[in-house]
C-alpha cells in the first residue's frame, strides 16, 4: 500500500533528506508522481596546497640579504681565453689590455694554466695559430700576442668564441677538454654577433646555453662599458655602446665585470682570476648585523664553529671549506648604521635584493 505524503512533508524531504522512493498523491487530480530522493554520502576532498618553507635569519626586523656562490669544481689546470675588440676606438685601451693580461698572469697559481689572445672577430679566431702564453712568459710576450691577433673591427665576441673553440684546428692542439674555461671579453661596444648566435634574446639564451656546457667548469668575465650612470668614462656612452649583452652573459655565470674606463683594471681581473679557485672567504655584499649571520652550505645550516666573521674585510672565513660543487648561501640583517650607501660589493655577488 502507498503512503500519502502532505506536501510539507514533501518539502521536509527535499530540504532534510528521505530515504528510499516513494510515490506522492496529489489531493487534487488522482495524478501519480515519482519522485526519486537521493541519498547525500559525504564526501572528503584532500587539496594539495604548495608550501613555501622559508629560512628565518636570527634579528628583529630590517633588511635580509643573502649572498650566494657555487664552489668551483677541483679542475685539471685552467684555459683562459681573452677576446678583444680591435675596432679603431680601442686603441686607446691597449695599454690597459696588456696591463689586465699581465695582472692575471701573476695572479694565476705559477703552473697548470694556459691563456690564449684572439679578437671579436670571428674570422681572427677561426684562423688564429698562434700558442697560449704560459706560465714563465713575460709581460712582451703578452704584448707580441696582442699585436699578432689581427685587427679586424668585428665586435661579435660570442661568434668569435664559438669560432676559436670549435672551429680552430690549432687551439684544439693545446685546449684541454678536462681544465676549466675562463673566457674574457673586452670591448667598448655591445656584443653583435649574427652567425651562430642572432643578436636578439634568443640568440643571447642560446650562447649562455652552448657556453654552460663546454667544460664542467665555466667562468666568464666582460671588461665593458657599463650603464652610462655608473661608468667613469668622462665622455657620455651612446647606449650602442654599453655592453648589456656581454654583461647579461657575465652575470648568468655570476662572473666579474670590470668598467673598461676604469683607470685601474687589476682589482677586477684579480677578482675574475679568483673566480676559479675554491672560495676559502666570501666578502659580503653589505656590512651584516654581526649576530644575525648564518651560513648555509646545499641548504643545510653550517655549524658556527666552521667559519668567521672578519669585520677588517668585511668577510666570511671559512674555517672548513666548502665542497666542490656546494651551493653556499650567507644570510644576514644589513647595518644601516655603518655607511653602507657605497656599493661596496662582493665582487662575484649574484644574490637577491632585500
Amino acid at each position: 500500500m502507498k503512503r500519502i505524503f502532505p506536501l510539507a512533508v514533501l518539502a521536509a524531504c527535499f530540504v532534510f533528506g528521505c530515504e528510499g522512493d516513494y510515490t506522492i498523491y496529489d489531493m487534487h487530480p488522482p495524478e501519480i508522481i515519482e519522485v526519486e530522493v537521493p541519498v547525500e554520502v559525504p564526501v572528503e576532498v584532500i587539496v594539495e596546497v604548495p608550501v613555501e618553507v622559508l629560512v628565518e635569519v636570527p634579528g628583529e626586523g630590517g633588511d635580509v640579504w643573502i649572498d650566494s656562490f657555487d664552489q668551483p669544481y677541483v679542475m685539471d689546470g685552467i684555459d683562459i681565453v681573452w677576446l678583444i675588440d680591435k675596432s679603431g676606438s680601442m686603441n686607446q685601451h691597449a695599454n690597459s689590455v696588456v696591463a689586465g693580461i699581465e695582472q692575471m698572469m701573476l695572479s694565476l697559481p705559477p703552473s697548470g694554466w694556459r691563456l690564449g689572445i684572439t679578437t671579436t672577430a670571428w674570422q681572427n679566431a677561426a684562423n688564429t695559430s698562434q700558442f697560449p702564453l704560459v706560465p714563465g712568459d713575460s709581460v712582451q710576450d703578452a704584448w707580441d700576442a696582442y699585436n699578432n691577433t689581427g685587427n679586424y673591427g668585428l665586435e661579435a665576441g660570442f661568434d668569435a668564441l664559438y669560432a676559436y673553440l670549435i672551429e680552430s684546428s690549432y687551439n684544439q692542439s693545446w685546449l684541454r677538454p678536462d681544465a676549466g674555461l675562463l673566457v674574457v671579453f673586452v670591448s667598448d661596444e655591445n656584443e653583435q654577433s649574427s652567425r651562430d648566435f642572432t643578436s636578439n634574446a634568443s640568440g643571447l639564451q642560446d650562447f649562455i646555453n652552448w657556453y654552460g656546457n663546454q667544460r664542467p667548469s665555466v667562468f666568464l668575465a666582460s671588461i665593458v662599458n657599463i650603464h652610462r650612470t655608473e661608468n667613469e668614462c668622462t665622455n657620455n656612452i651612446p647606449p650602442t655602446y654599453v655592453g648589456d649583452r656581454y654583461m647579461d652573459a657575465t652575470n648568468a655565470f655570476g662572473g666579474v665585470i670590470v668598467d673598461i674606463c676604469s683607470e685601474d683594471w687589476a682589482p677586477g681581473v684579480q677578482a675574475a682570476t679568483a673566480q676559479v679557485d675554491p672560495h676559502e672567504e666570501w666578502e659580503l655584499t653589505f656590512t651584516p648585523i654581526e649576530e644575525t649571520l648564518i651560513v648555509f652550505v646545499d641548504s643545510v645550516e653550517m655549524s658556527d664553529l666552521d667559519w668567521a666573521y672578519n669585520f677588517l674585510s668585511n668577510s666570511v672565513e671559512f674555517l672548513v671549506i666548502p665542497p666542490e660543487g656546494a651551493h653556499v648561501e650567507i644570510g644576514y640583517v644589513i647595518d644601516h648604521g655603518v655607511g653602507d650607501d657605497d656599493d661596496s660589493a662582493g665582487d662575484d655577488d649574484d644574490s637577491g635584493s632585500p
